[in-house]
């Protein structure tokens, strides 16, 4: 928990209230969570435009984490869509709680039953960048047999980017890192792009979109790979904090339009999410697992910028099941 904004080291692990379960909630005894972008953009309140939403002197919750995976304790009155000893996944934005044992969330929110062969590390790690991409998915319109460039395609929003793309049936490049090349093209893109050989910008000029999913290409960069038609999708502001400028302005000028689309959370989302967890066509990439005192360590990775998919926090109620 934290009781201000600043660097990873004002969250502490320490005893709180159990949070108190109203009509229409669910009360979830987590077993793992993650730290990602999310989290620590609120945590530090980095755009400072966030206390806007999360509090302006101090953060109103105490206890961050968007995503997590448990077992349903109890629910309250009028709940039935969901039924205690239940195995559940969600995200929130809103409440937070990820990283505490107990975590109460609204029944009508972004939560959904984990599917059998999937474990709690997986769920939990399968939303954020889930839900962010199909966001990019619906702004941007695209369809099968699209071509489509997902650039930092080993981010948790990349790497699920690429396989839901490829799940979709579009037509995938991606862009990384010479050490990740062989992980990315697991996932199951047409083409790999390593950027530190090769000038992804040369790739050719007939994408449909670019979806940058680390916020660190342009787009003007990235103007001559799209067609006249195409798009540039970004998961931030911009080095000038330009992209949402840009997605108001390009739609009404004869160029590729800009798109900075903000995610909206539904039921409906995690159930895509959800279904896909069951197929087999999206397996969330986990980087390093970190026990929950150990979470500020956690932080400080997350914050390097050199994750690889998701960080997962597992909680005593997973460290201790036989």
């Amino acid at each position: 928990m934290s009781t201000r904004y600043g660097p990873p080291e004002v969250v502490v692990v320490q005893e709180t209230p159990d949070p108190p379960v109203g009509p229409g909630d669910v009360l979830v005894r987590v077993h793992a969570g993650t730290v990602n972008r999310t989290d620590c953009g609120f945590r530090g309140a980095k755009p400072f435009v966030i206390r806007a939403f999360s509090g302006l002197r101090a953060p109103r919750v105490r206890v961050w984490g968007t995503e997590y995976a448990g077992v349903v304790e109890s629910v309250g009155e009028g709940v039935t869509v969901f039924a205690p000893g239940e195995r559940v996944f969600g995200y929130g934005e809103k409440r937070f709680g990820g990283h505490g044992e107990l975590a109460c969330v609204d029944a009508a929110s972004m939560l959904a039953r984990i599917p059998d062969g999937v474990t709690f590390e997986q769920a939990a790690a399968a939303t954020e960048g889930g839900h962010y991409a199909l966001g990019f998915f619906e702004r941007t319109g695209i369809e099968p047999g699209q071509k489509v460039m997902v650039y930092g395609a080993t981010g948790a929003i990349g790497s699920a980017a690429v396989q839901l793309l490829v799940d979709l049936g579009a037509d995938v490049t991606t862009v990384c890192g010479t050490d990740q090349v062989d992980l990315v093209a697991g996932l199951g893109p047409q083409r790999v792009i390593d950027y530190q050989s090769e000038d992804f910008t040369a790739a050719g000029d007939d994408y449909d979109v670019v979806l940058d999913a680390v916020g660190k290409s342009t787009f003007g960069a990235c103007r001559p790979l799209l067609k006249p038609s195409g798009c540039y999708v970004s998961s931030d502001l911009g080095p000038w904090g330009q992209n949402p400028l840009l997605a108001l302005v390009t739609p009404a000028l004869p160029v590729q339009r800009v798109h900075f689309p903000i995610p909206k959370e539904s039921p409906g989302i995690m159930e895509h999410l959800r279904s896909r967890l069951e197929s087999g066509a999206f397996r969330p990439v986990i980087d390093r697992t970190y026990p929950l005192e150990d979470i500020v360590a956690a932080w400080r990775y997350v914050e390097t910028g050199q994750k690889v998919g998701n960080v997962v926090i597992t909680l005593p109620a997973l460290n201790e099941r036989p």
